[in-house]
């Protein structure tokens, strides 16, 4: 091992030039790998001065030795930085974040090229357009090439001496004239690369020299009288038009620039890059970071567009930036725009940047939930001996509070979270006065038959609010329905929260901090809740109403008003004739307090 005094003697004979230098650890492992525009001036700085944060000073104790690369040019040492930190993934590099799982459109390098998404990339000279942040994108772009060129989807090998032999035989796309069938020499290798090129073209943004080309064809068709063919062209000219429609246009002044912005979000950087064409935006890309440094906006921004142009390759010759970095790209010119389009265009990606990171933790709080709820649901299934994961819960409570206006409710819950969407409200009909037990059976009872006749999907687990007696009304519902058996079912009673199963005469005392029986009380508590609301609001509706309807002549409206106005019947009948006049007017006011003064 090196002191610190013996690495700087040896950064001191390093060459004043620009290239890459690598730190190992005492395992001989790459620990840390960077760029200098002077590897002299760089390397030094580790060791001369006191580093300004904790990360970096752990760092450089951890140096037994490095290595150096000189280059040509700051971009070689750009691309050979990023090149090596992919290849041994340094310990305190940026954490290049993987992305393979986007999709790529790939036009295969073979005698009549078919275009297809994948997500690998093999190097054998097909070209490559991505990577594509939406499947939905790659799959309207495919269609639409596929509709407009009738390009062949089959995966023969097409050479001439296997066309010529007759070895293949025309598929249904063919019979479908979604394919011209190439495979049995129908049509010719040169004809079929001109929708090749221009499906390039449109990829590579270049839709205005294709429809140009395709509108020639058609007024020449049109002139010929071949009226059919120029529609033929007329039609993939409006799947083109319609294509670009998607396309923000930006200003047809600007044209083959590519745009890039940057954004932190804690540890994690997100570098997004726009690609501009023919003055529209023809293509977004967002590359994730992890930094584990504390490096600098700058450092973080050029490694991204190191790795994105690497990914996705550009002839552009402008790059907009928010900021205008030191390393210097061969005959890249930066701009930091101050206002006009090209301002508006680095705002764009920016708020690129915001969505995409929304979009990154609505994901991630949707997975924790799903997880959770997983969780949760494994523990009931686990807790009440269940067959099955209890996905959708029914909890069924009565309501009749001082014996009137009986009412029930059903609420449900999908992956231990409620489904306010399902929840329903019952009216008892068939029980006369406080029946619990003869509520409880109707309402399960009309619950499931009319699931039943709809063949809608029955629940997993049915939790009743009550004890044996409630539990045993239900079952009877079941069994005049013939799923008795078929579904779990539960009562839980309120005294001590046990849990009464059926033809069990003894309870089961789940304990009290369990997630399966928090999950239980929220079910009956918002069952309750629910059912409680529906009961309120019916016996509100009946004393508002009841001595109101009696009025001959004072219709719903005129109720309404006078519910608004004063509040209750009580207050109405208190009313002077001047106040009731104000709210109704004088003939209605007059019926209203004749009839109750009699």
């Amino acid at each position: 091992m090196k002191t610190k005094e013996e690495l700087k003697q040896i950064a001191h004979r390093l060459p004043e030039e620009p290239g890459i230098y690598t730190f190992f650890d005492q395992n001989n492992k790459i620990i840390y790998v960077g760029k200098a525009k002077q590897l002299k001036r760089r390397v030094l700085s580790y060791f001369l001065s006191k580093q300004t944060t904790h990360k970096t000073e752990v760092l450089i104790r951890n140096i037994w030795r490095f290595e150096y690369i000189v280059v040509e040019s700051e971009q070689d040492a750009l691309i050979l930085e990023n090149n090596l930190i992919k290849k041994y993934q340094p310990r305190y590099n940026i954490l290049l974040k993987d992305d393979k799982t986007f999709p790529w459109i790939c036009v295969k390098n073979e005698s009549f090229p078919r275009v297809f998404s994948t997500r690998k990339m093999i190097q054998d000279g097909s070209i490559y357009f991505g990577p594509y942040t939406s499947g939905l994108m790659v799959k309207t772009l495919i269609d639409l090439f596929r509709q407009t060129y009738k390009i062949r989807t089959c995966n023969y090998p097409l050479t001439k001496e296997n066309v010529s032999r007759g070895k293949f035989k025309v598929c249904l796309q063919f019979h479908l004239d979604n394919c011209k069938g190439p495979c049995v020499g129908k049509q010719n290798e040169n004809e079929y690369a001109v929708g090749i090129d221009e499906i390039i073209a449109v990829l590579k943004g270049n839709i205005q020299s294709v429809l140009k080309k395709l509108k020639e064809q058609m007024e020449r068709h049109s002139k010929d009288l071949n009226f059919e063919e120029a529609l033929k062209y007329k039609m993939k000219m409006e799947l083109l038009q319609k294509y670009q429609a998607h396309s923000k246009v930006v200003s047809n002044r600007i044209d083959n620039i590519d745009v890039y912005s940057l954004k932190r979000d804690g540890n994690f950087v997100y570098v997004n890059f726009l690609k501009i064409a023919n003055g529209s935006v023809i293509h977004s890309f967002t590359q994730e970071l992890q930094t584990r440094l504390d490096e600098s906006d700058e450092e973080l921004l050029l490694f991204g567009i190191t790795e994105i142009r690497q990914k996705i390759p550009s002839t552009a010759l402008e790059i907009v930036v928010p900021f205008k970095p030191s390393f210097q790209l061969t005959q890249i010119k930066y701009t930091v725009p101050q206002r006009g389009d090209k301002k508006n265009l680095l705002e764009l990606s920016q708020k690129n940047l915001t969505h995409f990171i929304l979009e990154k933790k609505k994901a991630q709080l949707t997975h924790l939930r799903e997880k959770r709820s997983d969780r949760i649901l494994q523990t009931v299934q686990k807790d009440l001996c269940l067959s099955h994961l209890p996905i959708q819960i029914e909890c069924f409570d009565n309501s009749n509070l001082q014996g009137t206006n009986p009412v029930a409710s059903c609420v449900v819950f999908r992956n231990a979270t409620p489904s306010k969407r399902d929840y329903r409200h019952f009216s008892i009909k068939t029980v006369q006065g406080p029946n619990d037990f003869a509520s409880m059976e109707e309402i399960v009872f009309r619950r499931y038959k009319r699931i039943l006749d709809e063949n809608s999907t029955l629940p997993n687990l049915i939790i009743v609010d009550g004890g044996k007696g409630q539990l045993n009304a239900a079952l009877k519902a079941l069994e005049k329905l013939n799923i008795r058996g078929k579904i779990p079912i539960i009562g839980i009673a309120k005294r001590l929260e046990e849990i009464y199963y059926p033809d069990d005469p003894i309870p089961l005392y789940i304990d009290k901090n369990s997630e399966t029986l928090r999950l239980i009380q929220n079910l009956r508590d918002e069952a309750h809740r629910f059912g409680i609301t529906h009961h309120r609001g019916k016996r509100l509706k009946e004393m508002s109403f009841s001595e109101l309807d009696a009025l001959r002549g004072i219709g719903t409206k005129t109720k309404e008003k006078l519910l608004n106005e004063f509040q209750s019947v009580e207050r109405i009948k208190q009313a002077k004739l001047e106040e009731l006049i104000k709210v109704v007017g004088k003939a209605k006011a007059e019926i209203i307090q004749s009839s109750f003064s009699k």
